[in-house]
């Protein structure tokens, strides 16, 4: 099952840190917050989790895979995640090492 924010409000809650109204608003100010920094261009880095990148992509060319036609996909840009060294030894259940 997904962690989603209302999970995260609950999980909030039952540990009587805050209320549900105080955490439902706390959860969702720091969404606000990292889309808003993102939205910004800026990248967002949570020490130990890892670390959340806007990147530009240029126009190119691509091909419908339906038809078979050329088409030009516009510029954009993307946000990618890199999970710190940390988390990623957490997934993997491997000890600390001394770094």
């Amino acid at each position: 099952m997904p962690l989603t924010k209302a999970s995260l409000v609950q999980a909030l809650f039952e540990r009587e840190i805050l209320s549900k109204a105080e955490a439902a608003r706390a959860v969702d100010t720091v969404f606000h917050l990292l889309k808003q920094t993102l939205a910004g261009g800026e990248d967002v880095l949570i020490s130990g989790f890892g670390k959340w990148v806007v990147r530009e992509k240029k126009e190119r060319r691509g091909r419908n895979p339906q038809t078979g036609k050329d088409l030009t996909i516009n510029a954009r840009r993307v946000v990618t995640f890199r999970a710190s060294g940390v988390l990623r030894r957490h997934i993997n259940k491997e000890k600390p090492t001394l770094e």
